[in-house]
Order: C-alpha cells, then structure tokens, then sequence
C-alpha cells in the first residue's frame, strides 16, 4: 500500500482548524462542492464534487480540535480501500496540520493527481482558515 503525506502551519487556533476540516459548512470553502455529515465517530459524509464524484466515507476518529479522520466507504477503486486524515499539534511556530492519505493501492496515475490535488487544497485550507479566502470550487484542483 502506499501513502500520502504533508505537513503544513496553520496560524489560526486549533478549533477554528478543526471546524475547517470537520464541519460540512467549512469543508466547502476548500474542496468539495456539497458536503453532508456530522463530526463523530461512526457519521457518514458525503463529499460531492460533481454527479460521477459522489463519495462518502465513514468518521473513524473524530477528538475535537485533535484528530479528524475518515474511511472512504463509496467512491472508486483507487480511493475506497484508502482513508485520510488530520491531526493537530501545537508548537511554538503555530498549528502543525498533519495530513495524511493512507493505503493507496497503486501509484498510478489517480495516486499522483490526488497527491498534487491534496497539496493544492491543503493551501487552499490553510487560506480559508488564516485569511477567509475561498477558492470558487470549479477553481479548486
């Protein structure tokens, strides 16, 4: 299996973070159009990008201003076996978002364009939280 992983500083507090990473109202500010759920353990999401990209996943850690992390359950079959997740940590420098995308069963050519997506939507995350900036979804890569 193989792995995607960044880190990035976020100024900004913790919660504001998590929301941005949680909550279905922020999470489409940086990356999919619609999104549905709730942030708990065992909730369903729906991350809708267009009708052919309507995934969902399952909430599999969910520590508020913490830990974010989910299991994709309907999307293809490079991203159903994988999950991805955020993990906050505190330093000096601000807040250290780790983020990760496990369990990828190629690197083929979707495991490279996720792996350039995520970059750019991770910035565009970071934005959105430091400076409430929103990228307009048919801009978002």
């Amino acid at each position: 299996m193989h792995h995607i992983y960044f880190d990035l500083f976020i100024q900004a507090p913790k919660a504001a973070i998590f929301q941005a990473v949680s909550s279905p109202e922020h999470l489409v500010n940086w990356w999919p159009q619609r999104c549905s759920g709730e942030a708990r353990e065992g909730a369903s999401y729906n991350f809708f990008f267009t009708p052919e990209y309507d995934w969902h996943g399952e909430v599999i850690t969910c520590r508020p201003n913490e830990a974010f992390h989910i299991k994709m359950t309907s999307s293809d079959a490079d991203w159903d076996p994988t999950s991805f997740g955020f993990d906050l940590e505190e330093l000096a420098e601000g807040i250290r978002l780790k983020f990760w995308h496990r369990d990828w069963p190629e690197l083929n050519h979707h495991y490279r364009r996720s792996a350039f997506c995520w970059a750019m939507l991770l910035n565009g995350l970071k934005n959105y939280v430091e400076k409430g900036e929103i990228v307009p979804f048919e801009d978002r890569e």
